[in-house]
C-alpha cells in the first residue's frame, strides 16, 4: 500500500514539473502547435564573406523580374491575408518599413542608388492606399450625398518583384559571386483615366529597398515549405539560396542601363535574357583553364 501511494506521489510531481516546464516554453501562454518555434525568430544572416575590390576581377549589375504568380515563387506571395505569424514578403517589407526602422527609396532615381528616402504616406500611396469621395443614396431621403472611402494597401496587387544584384569574379575565391542589393515591388492594377478605372493592366513601380539593411527581418521570418513545415526556411535564406525563378531584366550598359525593352520586343526580349544568363556562365567558365 505504501509502495503505491510512494508511486502514486512520484506520478504527480512529474506531471506537475512536466506542465511547469510547458508554461514557461510557452511564456504562459498556449500555443497554436505542439513545439515552440524559436529558430528562425533568434536567427542572424549568413555574412558575407569580405571581398577586396583589388580582388574583383570582373562585375556587372544586373535586374532580374521575380514573377510571383510562378509555382517556385508562390511562397512570396502567399498568404494573402496573415496566417498566425506567417506572412508574405511584400506585407514583411511594409512592417518592416511601419515598425522596424526600414528605409524606402525612390523609384525616380535612374541609377538606383537609394538615396532619396520616402516618407510613410508616399509609400501608402505607391501601394495604391488613398481616400476617395463618391456619391450614394441616403437610405431615409433617398438624396445623393458624399460618403468618404479609405482604400488600404493593395498588399495582393503586387505580383513581381525587381531584384537588383552585382555579379562579379572573386579570384581569391575563384568564384563567381553575386549579391542582391535592393527589393522593388511591381503592382499589376487596372489603368486609371481621369479618376475612372479602365480594364487596361500597367505596371507600377512602387519603392527601392536596399537588401543588406533589409537581411535581418527577412532572417527572422518564416518562409512556407510546402514540404515539410517542420523544416521551413526564411526569407533571406530564400534569396540566399537561389531558390527563386526569375528572368533578366536589364543589365548595365553605356547606353544609360537601358531595359531589354527598349531594344527588343516580343520573344526576342526572352532571348537577349537567356543570352545575359549564358554570358554569366561563360564568363566564370572561361576564366578557368583544363
Amino acid at each position: 500500500m505504501k509502495r503505491k501511494l510512494l508511486l502514486t506521489g512520484l506520478s504527480v510531481v512529474v506531471c506537475t514539473i512536466f506542465m511547469q516546464a510547458q508554461d514557461v516554453n510557452s511564456g504562459g501562454q498556449k500555443e497554436n502547435e505542439a513545439y515552440v518555434r524559436e529558430h528562425i525568430r533568434s536567427k542572424v544572416p549568413v555574412p558575407y564573406p569580405y571581398t577586396r575590390e583589388a580582388d574583383v576581377m570582373w562585375s556587372k549589375f544586373i535586374w532580374r523580374v521575380v514573377d510571383l504568380r510562378e509555382k517556385m515563387n508562390m511562397p512570396l506571395y502567399y498568404p494573402i491575408q496573415p496566417i498566425g505569424d506567417r506572412i508574405n514578403l511584400i506585407s514583411l517589407l511594409l512592417y518592416g518599413i511601419d515598425s522596424e526602422g526600414l528605409t524606402a527609396y525612390s523609384i525616380d532615381d535612374a541609377l538606383n542608388e537609394f538615396k532619396v528616402p520616402l516618407t510613410k504616406e508616399t509609400v501608402d500611396y505607391q501601394m495604391g492606399a488613398k481616400t476617395d469621395t463618391t456619391k450614394v443614396a441616403d437610405p431615409n431621403t433617398g438624396e445623393l450625398v458624399q460618403k468618404v472611402i479609405k482604400k488600404d494597401r493593395q498588399v495582393d496587387e503586387v505580383k513581381q518583384v525587381l531584384v537588383k544584384e552585382q555579379w562579379f569574379f572573386d579570384r581569391n575565391y575563384s568564384t563567381m559571386q553575386v549579391r542582391i542589393l535592393g527589393l522593388c515591388p511591381i503592382r499589376l492594377a487596372y489603368k486609371e483615366d481621369q479618376g475612372v478605372v479602365t480594364d487596361q493592366l500597367e505596371k507600377k513601380l512602387t519603392f527601392w529597398i536596399y537588401y543588406p539593411e533589409a537581411r535581418k527581418i527577412l532572417a527572422n521570418h518564416e518562409i512556407y515549405n510546402r514540404f515539410n513545415e517542420s523544416q521551413r526556411i526564411s526569407f533571406d535564406d530564400f534569396f540566399f539560396q537561389r531558390r527563386f525563378n526569375s528572368y533578366i531584366f536589364r543589365e548595365s550598359n553605356v547606353y544609360n542601363n537601358r531595359a531589354i525593352a527598349d531594344y527588343a520586343s516580343g520573344v526576342e526580349t526572352l532571348y537577349e535574357s537567356e543570352k545575359i544568363k549564358e554570358s554569366l556562365f561563360n564568363m566564370e567558365h572561361d576564366l578557368w583553364e583544363y
